[in-house]
């Protein structure tokens, strides 16, 4: 069996190896001339900066790919635990540790608010059974028809599954500064916290069961790891050359056309590219054809976007943990500016990473290396980011110079930024979301783009837009969907 799959992101890879090891003859066609997708990796004098996904839970999901060809995962990556998985900055300027230690968590969270150790208890358990249910049993089950979810829906409800994660954690936590840390999780997949259903609330527990990891030589050494052993296992990897058509002969797929106008024939084509942009740029024919899946194309809410700010400095910062998030003032409202009413807000909350808090070879020797991530709206705002790129890039050197990092701005000697016009042109996401769809109910499971397409035969979706959604555990489960249904 010939199998074509489009795109090398982690679900694009994942999904790649999956087909070899069941026999296919796999090809593997990446526009750029790296792979990765999000995960790419850009090197600038001395310094080594990770594209997208720094935080690596459930490190089973990428083992379980090497041992497909009994190999050691150890041979290819070296994966470190952190002790600190994230340090939690607040608008007072207090911070907090938040780890796997259970003892100094409930001690920290104490020394916030007496009443919400229980509480805190309470709410990890729960997100114990969300987890077993929505990550252990739903996670690798393809979601294709309806009587899937239909069958589902009363242990999802039993779950509260209709509320956000937001108000699942505010039923347990009453402290705010403690709601806003135990609530943030929707942010890592694309989702707004207060709208994305609680399922999500299972990544606190993910995070729990098996700790935060790094990638030592950055997340792109896994992707280096999976390029060599899919050399090894004799897939074959075409870089530099696009997808710009997926030929049909009329519901059934035939093959894909490159931008060289080489035509690769093909039965199965699996696309690691974001679905819409699938269904509307690489595609003729049936798409508006079925009314139904033409009003859940256009109904689709789109998560935010991303302003991404790498940057290294002649100095180390050495209070400056691996994993830092900075919550601004106005929490719900800046959220909201966001997601709905889709502006730009200068009261920021950002994630900041520091590989170099843990491996000293990813900037050169005494100085240090990062990103600083912020949510912003995705392009159906109309911001010109030509504009708007350096005015933010302004704005988060003040905050991080006001709140962990003094005299930054002169210590910067290396730095560069990507918006949401980059994850549109490049990554070919749709309104240049970072995570294509929100994680909402009503755009979960059967509500998804599907793994195997509504309206082509031999058309089957991994990675952000399809089941089970984003993040590197999300991706990487939906090859796992695949090999339930090629």
């Amino acid at each position: 069996m010939n199998s074509v799959v489009i795109g090398s992101g982690f679900g694009g890879i994942a999904a790649a190896l999956r087909l070899k090891a069941k026999g296919h003859d796999v090809t593997l066609i990446e526009k750029h001339p790296d792979l990765g997708g999000r995960a790419r990796v850009f090197k600038r004098n001395g310094f080594i900066y990770d594209g997208g996904p720094t935080v690596i839970t459930a490190p089973y999901l990428i083992d379980e790919l090497f041992e497909l060809f009994k190999k050691d995962p150890k041979d290819y990556i070296k994966l470190s635990p952190l002790k600190i998985w994230y340090q939690f900055i607040f608008e007072d300027k207090t911070k907090f540790n938040y780890s796997g230690n259970e003892i100094d968590m409930k001690k920290q969270i104490e020394g916030i608010s007496k009443e919400d150790v229980k509480g805190y208890e309470k709410l990890v358990n729960f997100t114990k059974k969300i987890f077993d249910k929505g990550f252990t049993e739903l996670a690798d089950v393809p979601f294709n028809r309806p009587f899937v979810m239909m069958q589902q829906l009363p242990a999802l409800l039993k779950l509260k599954s209709y509320k956000s994660v937001y108000s699942l954690v505010s039923s347990f936590i009453k402290n705010e500064k403690l709601r806003r840390m135990l609530s943030m999780h929707p942010l890592l997949v694309g989702g707004n916290p207060f709208t994305t259903t609680s399922i999500y609330g299972l990544i606190l527990y993910l995070e729990k069961k098996w700790g935060i990891h790094y990638s030592m030589g950055g997340t792109g050494n896994i992707i280096k790891g999976f390029e060599k052993l899919m050399n090894e296992v004799g897939i074959k990897i075409i870089k530099g050359k696009e997808v710009t058509k997926i030929i049909t002969n009329e519901n059934k797929i035939s093959g894909v056309q490159l931008d060289d106008n080489n035509i690769i024939e093909s039965h199965n084509v699996i696309c690691n590219a974001d679905p819409p942009a699938v269904y509307e740029k690489m595609i003729n024919g049936n798409v508006n054809k079925s009314f139904l899946f033409k009003w859940k194309k256009n109904r689709m809410e789109y998560s935010m976007g991303l302003f991404v700010y790498y940057f290294g400095t002649r100095k180390t910062y050495n209070n400056v943990e691996h994993h830092t998030i900075k919550f601004g003032s106005k929490y719900k409202e800046h959220l909201d500016d966001i997601f709905n009413k889709k502006k730009l807000n200068t009261d920021i909350s950002y994630y900041l990473h520091r590989p170099s808090a843990t491996d000293k070879s990813m900037a050169p020797k005494g100085k240090d290396c990062f990103y600083v991530l912020v949510p912003v709206p995705n392009n159906q705002s109309k911001i010109n980011w030509e504009i708007e790129g350096e005015k933010m890039k302004n704005l988060v050197i003040d905050k991080m110079e006001n709140d962990l990092m003094p005299n930054l701005r002169e210590n910067i000697v290396e730095d560069f930024y990507l918006t949401p016009d980059y994850f549109e042109k490049d990554l070919n996401t749709k309104h240049g979301s970072g995570f294509s769809i929100q994680p909402k109910f009503s755009q979960s499971a059967y509500f998804r783009f599907h793994n195997k397409s509504e309206i082509y035969d031999g058309l089957y979706f991994v990675g952000a837009g399809t089941h089970p959604g984003a993040g590197v555990p999300g991706v990487l489960s939906s090859a796992k969907v695949l090999d339930k249904i090629i």
